[in-house]
């Protein structure tokens, strides 16, 4: 593919499959984290991806962050809007932060991401931005108001600069993984586990790779045809239409 790719959240878990894709098909690829400075190292040592620390949530930093980058590996063709955050509780318990506090990093991260590559990528008449939206985007989750809505307004954003970008060569998407066997569900109790994977037609959990390969396909050249779609994920646990 031979394009500069950006992957924000991209040390772990599904970003780093992301980013890994990106990789095999021949991008250069910048990869964003928020906190961890040991598993950054450690994914930069492994991968050679080179790594930057912001946060994603701000667009100031977002702004200064993508200029660092572009300035090492040039302007960005694709860009993969993966960081994200849980701030789980039950509507009535939580409070102003735990609202805003996801919706900054999950929802306002796209804002402020796609604002500093969009125009770019319209000028020069290619782009592909992809977005990581959630299964619980799509149906709602109980304890997950906050989570819900910051991915559900990931899609409606999808939709709506698909619409922007398609005459200009820039396609956006959505991808709406299910549960992943990431260290975070896997961290979960295994009675828990149980009942997801019961939920799930397939009767497994997905792989991060798999994700990372729908991302990969998105981000494509040959894959200017489709603009504004929702990939979904999930193992057949729910089946959008």
């Amino acid at each position: 593919m031979g394009r500069n790719a950006i992957v924000t959240g991209g040390t772990r878990g599904i970003g780093r499959a992301i980013c890994l894709a990106l990789k095999e098909k021949g991008c250069t690829v910048a990869a964003t984290y928020a906190g961890n400075d040991e598993a950054a190292a450690k994914f930069k040592e492994e991968t050679g991806v080179n790594v930057y620390k912001w946060d994603v949530g701000d667009y100031e930093a977002c702004k200064a962050g993508v200029a660092d980058i572009e300035a090492e590996q040039g302007a960005t063709d694709i860009l993969v809007n993966n960081a994200g955050i849980t701030r789980d509780g039950m509507f009535h318990k939580i409070g102003p932060e735990q609202w805003s506090q996801v919706i900054r990093a999950d929802l306002d991260s796209v804002f402020n991401m796609s604002h500093q590559v969009f125009p770019g990528m319209r000028d020069r008449g290619f782009g592909r931005i992809v977005n990581i939206a959630s299964i619980n985007g799509q149906k709602g989750q109980m304890g997950q108001t906050n989570y819900s809505a910051a991915k559900a307004g990931m899609i409606g954003f999808t939709r709506a600069l698909a619409q922007e970008g398609a005459f200009k060569g820039v396609t956006v998407n959505a991808v709406a993984p299910g549960y992943i066997a990431t260290e975070m569900v896997a961290a979960m109790p295994e009675e828990a586990l149980k009942k997801i994977t019961a939920q799930i037609p397939v009767g497994r959990l997905g792989e991060a790779c798999e994700i990372g390969d729908c991302v990969a396909f998105l981000a494509d050249d040959k894959a200017g045809f489709i603009t504004g779609t929702v990939l979904t994920a999930n193992g057949g646990q729910y089946i959008a239409a």
